[in-house]
């Protein structure tokens, strides 16, 4: 084969296509469409005369040769990008990145990615999409819809890798004013409306099991769906919150400890490990990772 015969972007779609294992997943993580997707593989297929992805009951899977290709074409790829003085999320073709994550560790994580990347590589996208629920988070991660997701996981099925980010301390949060807060505790925390967080407009929040266990409740005033609602709520009505300390500004409310023990709030980000050999999405996940100081492997 003549070397000057070798389209490099055909290279990165393979890549792409052996992580994946899924046209629609590899189109989806370089921005482009499956038929162009499809015709890359079956380029792939000609190229190295062998059918590469092929189907095993229901699922696609790789072939021997396709497996025996994953480690030098990375190592190709990255020697090419050395060779250009690129870093890894400076490729030859055009990547998204998405990231699914509540709104407030959201902005801090978008702006330390631009301002270590944005400048210098104009190939990456960031798409930061809209927060459901840890289930649905999950989801998308195994679907391909979506390449790194942060939240309180916790324990994860072995597919998914995950790191903590950081550990942050519930706090109880009311206006200034508010009639709770003169000799605030756990008989005036509960007798006020309480405002929970949540993507799926469940009323039920983290709190919930940690009051069961002590025979007691709250009533729930409000569900909002983001954190960004808390505070606007909280100066202009009788509403109080239990929150992570660094989703409230303090501005103008009464920030205090809960009266009772409750565990903090761990967030973590997770990816799918088929996503291991991608140095894109590895060289996003350090620049997380290092956003929030050193992470803890889970």
């Amino acid at each position: 084969m003549n070397l000057r015969s070798v389209d490099l972007n055909l290279l990165v779609v393979l890549q792409a296509l052996l992580d994946e294992q899924h046209v629609s997943r590899a189109a989806r993580r370089l921005s482009l469409s499956q038929p162009a997707t499809s015709n890359a593989l079956e380029r792939c297929r000609i190229v190295f005369g062998d059918p590469l992805l092929h189907r095993v009951a229901g699922e696609m899977r790789l072939t021997d040769k396709a497996e025996a290709l994953k480690s030098p074409l990375n190592e190709a790829l990255s020697s090419v990008a050395e060779i250009f003085g690129c870093t890894p999320a400076n490729g030859v073709m055009r990547q998204t990145i998405r990231l699914a994550m509540a709104d407030q560790p959201g902005t801090t994580i978008l702006v330390s990615i631009v301002r270590r990347i944005g400048d210098t590589n104009p190939n990456l996208d960031l798409i930061l999409l809209p927060w459901r629920s840890k289930d649905d988070a999950l989801n998308r991660l195994e679907n391909g819809e979506v390449d790194i997701a942060v939240s309180d996981f916790g324990l994860l099925a072995p597919e998914y890798c995950q790191a903590k980010l950081r550990a942050d301390p519930y706090v109880v949060a009311m206006r200034r004013s508010h009639p709770a807060a003169d000799g605030f505790n756990l008989e005036r925390w509960l007798a006020w409306p309480h405002i929970v967080v949540s993507g799926k407009g469940s009323k039920r929040g983290s709190l919930e099991d940690i009051l069961a266990k002590l025979k007691l409740r709250r009533r729930v005033g409000a569900v909002v769906p983001n954190f960004k609602m808390i505070e606007p709520l909280l100066l202009q009505t009788d509403f109080i919150s239990f929150a992570p300390r660094s989703a409230l500004s303090g501005f103008d409310l009464a920030v205090l400890e809960p009266p009772l023990i409750v565990p903090n709030y761990e967030m973590h980000m997770a990816w799918h490990t088929r996503r291991n050999g991608d140095a894109t999405l590895q060289a996003i996940i350090g620049i997380i990772s290092a956003s929030f100081g050193d992470p803890v492997a889970a």
